[in-house]
């Protein structure tokens, strides 16, 4: 079922990413970090097909709830334009989230590029869980990188660009060949390649990953955004059986 739900506020905040504020009370149904909603990119017939977008925080005494996504075709781009007090059209809260119970003591949350909005509201409700979490977030450059101060505030965050413009120069992976402080589990969203790439080198820590998929309907109808599996079923849909899986348990 679809919401009409108001824009907050509409900001750019970095290149070609922008951070969406709306206000509803469907937040009161956002519980599990890693979800995603789904956007119709205005009130025609002009773009059918809504546009996916994760969660990146929720505050339930305000009724709001913030994504941030990345301004990349004619969809995205009708959505930047959004002003304080439109309406939009979304559906959600949809998917699985990341389970936050697993965690023990401390937790590695791994980001690459649009994959890093969810982990903020993870790290939030880790922290508030009692769980200590470290950061490891990948960009390409400096004028990509975001939210940098607001993961730092919840605990030790450490930044890779490819070019080296800013923190560590090359990947994610880099990055955790160097960490000193141990962890337990870690939580990834990005794509697949980095995620490819952590599960070889995390191969003896337990993990999930969120993937990060096309997608059509959002609700499990039209098999747009099937992912394998190496057991009996075969494939899974990301949409309703993810976006968060646990490692292992899809082909990548």
């Amino acid at each position: 079922m679809s919401h009409l739900m108001t824009v907050v506020s509409n900001n750019q905040i970095a290149d070609a990413i922008y951070e969406l504020k709306v206000y509803g009370d469907i937040t009161k149904n956002m519980k599990k970090p890693g979800q995603f909603v789904h956007i119709k990119a205005g009130m025609g017939t002009e773009h059918m097909l809504r546009r996916p977008i994760s969660i990146c925080e929720v505050n339930r005494e305000d009724e709001t709830f913030t994504m941030l996504f990345r301004k990349e075709g004619q969809g995205t781009e009708k959505i930047s334009k959004l002003k304080s007090g439109d309406s939009i059209d979304v559906i959600a809260p949809l998917g699985n989230g990341f389970p936050v119970e697993e965690a023990q003591n401390t937790a590695l949350l791994v980001g690459g590029g649009i994959g890093v909005p969810p982990l903020y509201e993870l790290s939030k409700q880790l922290n508030a869980r009692g769980i200590k979490t470290i950061h490891v977030l990948g960009f390409q450059s400096a004028k990509d990188a975001f939210y940098v101060e607001q993961f730092e505030s919840l605990g030790e965050t450490y930044i890779s660009t490819v070019d080296g413009s800013l923190g560590t120069k090359g990947f994610v992976t880099t990055v955790i060949e160097q960490l000193e402080t141990p962890f337990d589990i870690f939580y990834s969203c990005g794509p697949k390649v980095m995620l490819k790439a952590l599960k070889a080198q995390l191969s003896d820590v337990k993990g999930y990953i969120s993937l990060e998929e096309r997608m059509g309907c959002g609700i499990g109808a039209c098999y747009a955004c099937v992912c394998h599996t190496d057991d009996d079923v075969g494939y899974v849909k990301v949409c309703t059986d993810g976006p968060v899986f646990e490692k292992g348990a899809v082909i990548i």
